[in-house]
């Protein structure tokens, strides 16, 4: 009976093993093996245990430095214990040995307390180092960048990798010496008053120890005085006029920093006279320099002394006030966004363009205007060739391939998996993970064709027919934008796939991506780690099965590099032996000095930036799953401390396949971006700055911006070499008439190979020829008889006519506008490009074919230059 009573002692230690077992289980050991088995399959083991070391490491040292700091004083203050004992205690020896006895359970039992207690403030303290163990990683593998802020003139890896990690140390040092220094003098007080008839002094090495807490306290607090002097770079209250510290930051707050810092430590100093001054005489520096400081401490709170400063100085004077410190912003941001060295050509326009139409004697510079968008194209895509109902169009991407003896610029979607369209009831889980696993081709249309024709294809059907020979072995897409669910291949059941030579032949799986599942344990793991009890009792899963998880490309590179932020619009590529998906990626910065902060949501996620740079290409195999990381910005400091740090996952852009190199662009997001703030900072001289008149906006038409667009044009840089460059047409704010034509380009126009140098080139127009605008040029079209008669009647009958996007194009000294002309059906839905709008100057002309409508402006040019020269009537003008 008596071992009953231990009974319910056991069985609750026994629940609580198994709840701890569990829970590490659960949430620690699964989701570790599975993540380890998925990195193995990467090829990427050592890249897994480096970060998971760095973090361990790192958040693991900062909880035992702190643990050991709180515990060294805490068993410091237990030492002095006795040290000051009264006089009888010292004389009378059984006293003396009472008094030993009570001050050694004392302090031995006080380890017992101080110990847990300093390994919860330990962990308490270090939790935001948790968070942030990136932060320091990057400190620790960080180097010089090169390049200085203007203001103190430190180097700009001080600011991106070293600023951040000093104000968390700062903090989180200052909070722990505040509360040792707080404990301590307890435990003091507590020592001195449980101790009868001890002296009214403390002990002299009770007071060193206090002392030497405070110079800590002290030191940590004019860290931080030393760090708010980098804290006016980010000021914003200038704003909109410009980003950063400015005559009233530099002029009045920066002095009272540093008038903080010596009246602080003259505080701290004639404090310590005051404590260890023979019964405390030295009062009166005390008192002063504590006067002192509470002045200049309350000092920044008095809005009324900067504002008189702002309102009597800066203000009747504003531009040669603050003229350095524009400039100080102005240069910061074009760095930071990497706008610096941007070609600017200030173009001529002809508004007469006979002559230049003539000199565009070869269809090759035409035959890339993309006139299909692909916000239309997707529709027939989805209509005409997702083919079975388990197939899916999720995007059309643009590229440029080498066809029929030259680049072509085309549009294309890779064929992917939903089975979201089957009935409800083939959603089970044999379809959804082992038979509908991947999907099957391509499909490619040239962006440039005549109208009122049926749509080109370059690449169509399951059997990847192309009648240009664009080709690959090895269709089948296992990963790709779709949401994909894990799937587990090759299995015993027949799965979806079709041969091109033989549509009834299905081919498994034999890729080297996916976690192997040799054994029944690792598949009773994989059970557990979805919740799906199937995974352990199929039997159509063998020891040749893979398992695939991560599926979709954005969630497969967050959870390799959740450092890295992603374009929104990765885009697919078409090699002789499979298909490939090419993402790009950023390093993002909030701490560039003086740089004007992103106000858009430009990528993915919420977090605030004002340093950006397109540092990675990324390519993931969607047929393996392999993925690799390319460093396209060598002089990012950012990436070339995560190069450091993780050596084995990034590679140099020489490393990628030349076949995947000629297929490298310029990103879209970052495009827009870039030319957001441009329009505003390419205004480097402070005084027009500061009036903004020359300030740019995104051309607008029917309401909406015109974003960049790709295109592949000769521009005569590299001895007929096509170029896939990125346009962008912007126009004065609030107007309507174009100022500039951006245009981005990755060709190396030095070496004109395939080297990849980004860079930008500003067409800027001179202000004497208005240039139109696209809004203005549909204003023309709209108000031409023959095309607004043609609208009308094709606006009728169960069809209406959409406007595709206009392309804008410097065509020597004459800007070319091209609009495509859909017909949409209201039932199908089916858009059909129809007509080609052609504009230059202010004439504009609807032709089925780009040179027929070409040819007919030639002869209006002709005309009219005819007539004008012998009338005596004035050669045609702007609006």
């Amino acid at each position: 009976m008596r071992n009953l009573k231990f009974l319910p002692a056991l069985i609750g230690a026994i629940l609580g093993i198994a709840v701890i077992i569990y829970v590490a289980f659960y949430f620690i050991f699964l989701d570790l093996f599975v993540d380890l088995w998925w990195f193995q399959s990467l090829k990427q083991e050592p890249y897994f245990w480096l970060r998971l070391l760095y973090r361990f490491f790192l958040s693991g040292g900062v909880t035992l430095a702190f643990f050991l700091i709180f515990f060294f004083h805490f068993w410091v203050a237990s030492r002095y214990l006795g040290l000051n004992p009264p006089d009888e205690i010292l004389t009378d020896l059984d006293k003396r040995r009472r008094f030993q006895r009570f001050a050694d359970v004392f302090m031995s039992g006080s380890a017992k307390v101080y110990t847990p207690i300093s390994l919860i403030l330990a962990v308490f303290i270090a939790i935001p180092f948790y968070r942030q163990w990136e932060s320091a990683l990057l400190y620790f593998f960080g180097q010089p960048s090169g390049a200085t802020d203007t203001v103190y003139g430190n180097d700009i890896s001080f600011y991106l990798l070293s600023y951040p990690i000093y104000l968390l140390i700062q903090k989180e040092l200052l909070t722990a010496a505040i509360v040792i220094f707080i404990a301590v003098g307890i435990l003091y007080w507590l020592e001195h008053i449980f101790i009868p008839n001890q002296n009214k002094e403390y002990h002299i090495g009770a007071k060193i120890h206090l002392t030497v807490l405070i110079g800590f306290v002290v030191l940590f607090v004019v860290w931080g005085f030393m760090l708010d002097r980098f804290a006016l770079l980010y000021n914003h209250s200038h704003e909109p006029v410009f980003f950063g510290p400015g005559f009233v930051e530099i002029n009045y707050k920066l002095p009272l920093i540093w008038l903080g810092i010596f009246t602080f430590v003259a505080v701290a100093i004639t404090g310590l006279l005051f404590i260890f001054s023979k019964e405390h005489r030295v009062k009166g520096p005390f008192f002063i320099s504590s006067a002192a400081f509470l002045f200049v401490w309350f000092l920044p709170n008095v809005d009324s002394i900067p504002a008189a400063i702002q309102k009597y100085i800066v203000n009747p004077n504003p531009v040669k006030a603050e003229k350095p410190f524009m400039q100080h912003n102005i240069d910061a941001t074009l760095n930071a966004y990497d706008l610096r060295n941007i070609k600017i050509v200030d173009q001529r326009i002809n508004l007469n363009a006979a002559e230049d139409i003539a000199t565009w004697s070869t269809q090759k510079r035409f035959e890339n205007i993309p006139v299909w968008d692909r916000e239309y194209l997707i529709n027939s895509y989805q209509q005409l060739q997702e083919i079975r109902p388990y197939y899916a169009f999720f995007s059309v991407d643009e590229d440029r391939y080498f066809l029929l003896g030259h680049t072509r610029q085309v549009n294309l979607a890779a064929r992917e998996v939903n089975i979201g369209k089957l009935p409800e009831a083939a959603h089970t889980w044999e379809n959804t993970h082992l038979r509908y696993t991947h999907g099957s081709g391509a499909v490619a249309t040239p962006a440039a064709q005549d109208a009122d024709i049926p749509l080109v294809w370059y690449l169509r059907d399951l059997n990847l027919y192309s009648p240009v020979g664009l080709t690959t072995k090895n269709p089948d897409i296992y990963y790709g934008e779709g949401s994909y669910d894990y799937a587990v291949v090759p299995n015993t059941l027949n799965v979806v796939g079709l041969e091109p030579a033989d549509p009834s032949i299905e081919r498994q799986y034999t890729g080297e991506g996916g976690i192997p599942i040799p054994s029944w344990f690792r598949k009773a793991l994989f059970a557990f780690y979805f919740k799906d009890e199937k995974i352990f009792f199929s039997i159509s899963i063998t020891d040749k099965s893979k398992m695939l998880i991560r599926r979709n490309i954005t969630e497969r590179i967050n959870a390799m590099t959740p450092f890295l932020h992603l374009d929104k619009d990765p885009y697919l590529v078409v090699a002789k032996d499979r298909f490939y998906w090419i993402q790009d990626a950023y390093t993002l910065s909030k701490w560039y000095p003086a740089s004007k902060p992103a106000a858009d949501e430009y990528l993915e996620g919420d977090q605030p930036f004002n340093y950006i740079r397109n540092s990675v290409k990324i390519v993931v195999d969607a047929y393996d799953g392999a993925v690799d990381y390319y460093i396209a910005d060598p002089s990012d400091v950012l990436i070339n401390a995560y190069a450091r740090a993780y050596p084995s996952l990034f590679k140099n852009m020489e490393e990628m396949p030349l076949e995947l190199q000629k297929h490298l662009r310029y990103p879209r997001d970052l495009y827009y971006m870039q030319m957001k703030v441009f329009a505003k900072y390419h205004q480097t001289r402070p005084e027009l700055f500061y009036e903004q008149a020359e300030t740019w906006q995104f051309a607008n038409v029917r309401g909406e911006e015109v974003k960049p667009y790709y295109q592949t044009m000769d521009f005569g840089n590299c001895n007929d070499k096509e170029e896939f460059v990125m346009i962008n047409p912007m126009t004065p704010i609030n107007r309507d008439n174009l100022s500039m034509i951006g245009v981005a380009s990755i060709l190396n126009k030095e070496a004109c190979g395939n080297s990849y140098k980004p860079g930008i080139t500003v067409y800027r127009f001179r202000k004497e020829v208005q240039v139109n605008g696209p809004a203005q040029v549909e204003a023309l079209i709209n108000q031409d008889p023959e095309i607004s008669a043609q609208f009308t009647l094709w606006n009728q009958g169960g069809s209406r006519v959409e406007l595709g996007r206009m392309v804008i194009l410097p065509m020597g000294n004459t800007v070319l506008y091209v609009q495509p002309v859909y017909l949409v059906s209201t039932k199908v839905k089916i858009p059909e490009l129809r007509r080609v709008i052609v504009s230059i100057g202010n004439e504009v002309v609807m032709e089925k074919t780009l040179w027929a409508a070409l040819n007919r402006l030639k002869q209006t040019f002709i005309k009219e230059a005819s007539e004008s020269n012998g009338s005596g009537t004035a050669a045609p003008t702007a609006q």
